[in-house]
């Protein structure tokens, strides 16, 4: 059975819950009793299923908006108003973002709500089930864990923010130290490992796992000297080390790199180390959030409906932008294939892809003498994003030449077999390649090699089942930033890259702000009209 977690994400608790770092004065309701709930592993696996619902909640879209639109590597313009969506999307390219926008709020609710479900549903376990109950400690090692990614995602996104393990606390808290909250994730993994399961199979798919935790410790580790200013590439390597060293993940070959990304990816796929199930099934959640993979909505031409087999006409407002994709210059490299440029054909690759509209719905500045007259095409994408319409609106135009400026990527190739918009497509959070690559960085950045690996042993590793071209001979940090960019395209994670190598002042696409205080998001209004206690952060 490909999805794993479906009876966990589809079981019905009552469970309404405030995180800490915003407060709301609702009760917290719960049908938990050791009477009825749980009394055994299987439905101690049950007990998690809202922290998982919540944590899939805004993951494949708007967090990945604004990890990914905030970057050169995706933009998303108005095309004749169409997604202008109050300036959200152009404020994400410019960098002019404020503490009004509407992700902001959106990300804080949603990691908030990741930690303040965890930490009521450790509270109610801790409370009414007896220690030596079959699957508690690892079930509340698994919610301890899923809370840290919780703040790590809260503690990446806004630097600081308040450390809250009390269950039903409706007192505001002030925002800890990024340092701190660093330290706090750093401590919650570490009690947890002992705990998590090591099993690498079908009933741990989608559910943090010993190596999971690992994974997320050597992101932080990794990251560490920008968070905190303390340098830790041996512990990042040492967090490698252990999930290497289990020998329960490989490399995707070449033939098939695309699988794992596909609308029948799962647990069968040997690079997964933790992973967002996804479905067109499952519901929302009990916090209304999107819940969903939609990347087949955003991001093939409209004009490829057919050429997809999908049930619905694609909305096609996100692409890329020319020097996200220089970085895909090797004729060689499986990679390019998740990219639409150029003329297109149908799947054949001979029957080209055509629209059949009017003069003026190709071009709206026609000016000759039969603007309602038909006009066929061959649909071609063209690299560059124009704003014809309206600079101050970040408005390509509504016409034929607008919907078809900007390469596209369908790395989370479109799922036929889906009745709705959303995909079965699961997202990866942590891949065995990421582990490899942070490996590599954290040896260039001054970590001591392990294992008989260099950095450059590693990304040859990598690159052996990436492309046909010659390995590397030399190997630099900016060449391991290079392959990052191709290898973790759709990802989110390149925002934390930019930031990493030093790239996020840079100027591209339309953007030329440079402001550092800009590496953080600010808190939003919302949050800080309902906990009176937080401080904005620095250049808001």
């Amino acid at each position: 059975m490909k999805k794993a977690l479906n009876y966990i994400l589809l079981i019905g608790l009552s469970a309404i819950v405030l995180g800490a770092c915003h407060k709301l004065n609702v009760p917290i309701t719960s049908e938990l009793t050791p009477s009825v709930f749980p009394q055994d592993s299987a439905q101690f696996i049950q007990a998690q299923g809202p922290v998982y619902v919540a944590l899939r909640g805004s993951y494949g879209v708007e967090y990945f908006f604004m990890q990914t639109l905030s970057t050169d590597e995706e933009i998303l313009p108005a095309r004749g108003g169409n997604w202008f969506n109050g300036a959200e999307n152009q404020q994400m390219h410019y960098h002019t973002w404020n503490a009004s926008n509407g992700y902001m709020y959106g990300m804080w609710y949603w990691g908030s709500t990741i930690i303040g479900l965890a930490t009521q549903e450790m509270a109610l376990l801790n409370q009414d089930e007896p220690a030596a109950t079959t699957g508690k400690a690892q079930t509340l090692a698994e919610l301890r864990a899923v809370r840290a990614f919780g703040y790590y995602i809260m503690m990446d996104f806004f630097g600081g923010v308040p450390i809250d393990t009390t269950a039903g606390s409706f007192v505001g808290n002030t925002q800890s130290p990024r340092a701190t909250v660093a330290a706090f994730i750093e401590s919650e993994l570490k009690t947890a490992l002992p705990y998590l399961s090591s099993n690498v199979n079908t009933t741990t798919y989608g559910r943090m796992t010993k190596y999971g935790a690992y994974a997320l410790l050597a992101k932080l580790y990794l990251n560490d000297e920008y968070y905190t200013g303390t340098a830790r590439y041996n512990d990042c390597i040492a967090a490698c080390d252990s999930i290497i060293n289990s020998g329960d993940f490989a490399l995707q070959p070449m033939a098939t790199y695309f699988q794992q990304f596909a609308y029948n990816n799962g647990p069968q796929d040997k690079e997964f180390i933790f992973a967002i199930p996804e479905s067109p099934t499952y519901s929302e959640g009990p916090q209304s959030f999107r819940g969903t993979n939609l990347h087949m909505r955003y991001d093939p031409p409209r004009s490829e409906k057919a050429k997809f087999s999908l049930s619905f006409t694609p909305s096609a407002p996100e692409s890329t932008i020319p020097s996200y994709y220089a970085y895909f210059n090797d004729p060689g490299d499986v990679r390019n294939n998740q990219w639409l440029t150029g003329l297109q054909y149908m799947k054949d690759g001979v029957t080209p892809v055509t629209v059949t509209t009017t003069n003026q719905g190709y071009d709206q500045t026609y000016t000759g003498s039969n603007p309602s007259g038909k006009y066929t095409y061959q649909v071609n994408l063209t690299p560059d994003i124009i704003l014809r319409q309206s600079t101050a609106a970040f408005d390509c135009g509504n016409d034929e030449i607008a919907w078809n400026m900007g390469y596209r990527c369908i790395k989370f190739y479109p799922d036929s077999t889906s009745p709705s918009t959303a995909m079965n497509n699961d997202i990866p959070v942590f891949r065995y390649s990421d582990i490899l690559l942070e490996k590599a960085e954290a040896i260039m950045r001054g970590g001591t090699p392990t294992l008989s690996q260099t950095a450059l042993s590693l990304a040859n590793e990598l690159r052996a089942q990436r492309t046909t071209a010659a390995a590397w001979s030399n190997i630099t940090l900016d060449s391991i930033y290079n392959e990052r960019c191709r290898e973790f395209t759709q990802e989110s994670w390149h925002r934390n890259d930019m930031i990493r190598f030093g790239k996020y002042e840079n100027a591209w696409g339309f953007k030329t702000d440079a402001d550092p205080n800009h590496r953080i998001y600010p808190v939003p209004v919302q949050a800080m009209a309902l906990n009176t206690k937080l401080v904005q952060n620095p250049g808001y």
